[in-house]
């Protein structure tokens, strides 16, 4: 008999391993795609006390009133990159914190028309005082805030500066899309967890 022929329970392990692989390179390609069109703000408030958070929030709509104008005719992230660098010291001044522009890992989160999977992703920081508070998170550029759009940018424009299926990945409906979506979440969550 010979020892070297894979046992059924082998091959299906194996198969199964090849399919997690493949679709993990499916999703982390698609979460990458994502992430390369966006610039997320995240804003740390000192502590949890309602006048730190009043402030976070302060801060926050000072830093997006700065910023709306002047990313509103970028079509590129990285026209946007270039102008949130040329502003950092008044946004920091603005803000009354320290700002850096950096990459973050962040959970799936859910908006008001879209949604963003978890993942890796180029984000403009706050941190007041200390950053112990509570955070804020939006899309910066895209200018996909809600602040942002209720001051009447439209959100189809705003999802022009993605490609077609980053914009469909995180607005999109129907079973299809919440499948593609469920998946590249889950790529996103799980490489957090195995750090």
């Amino acid at each position: 008999m010979r020892k070297d022929v894979l046992k059924p329970w082998e091959t299906a392990l194996l198969l199964a391993l090849c399919l997690t692989f493949l679709v993990g390179l499916w999703a982390d390609g698609r979460q990458r795609a994502l992430a390369d069109g966006l610039i997320r703000l995240h804003v740390v408030g000192a502590s949890d006390a309602p006048e730190d958070q009043a402030e976070k929030l302060q801060a926050r709509d000072r830093v997006l009133a700065r910023l709306a104008p002047l990313l509103e005719d970028c079509r590129t992230r990285d026209d946007a990159v270039d102008i949130i660098l040329e502003q950092s010291d008044e946004l920091a001044a603005l803000s009354g914190g320290s700002v850096t522009l950096g990459t973050e890992v962040y959970p799936r989160r859910d908006y008001a028309d879209f949604s963003l999977p978890a993942g890796e992703y180029l984000s403009l920081r706050i941190v007041l005082g200390e950053g112990r508070g509570a955070n804020w998170w939006c899309v910066v550029f895209p200018p996909l805030c809600t602040e942002a759009l209720a001051e009447g940018v439209d959100e189809t424009e705003a999802f022009s500066a993605l490609d077609a299926k980053s914009a469909d990945l995180i607005a999109g409906s129907g079973r299809e899309y919440d499948l593609r979506f469920r998946v590249v979440d889950w790529w996103g969550q799980l490489k957090e967890v195995l750090g």
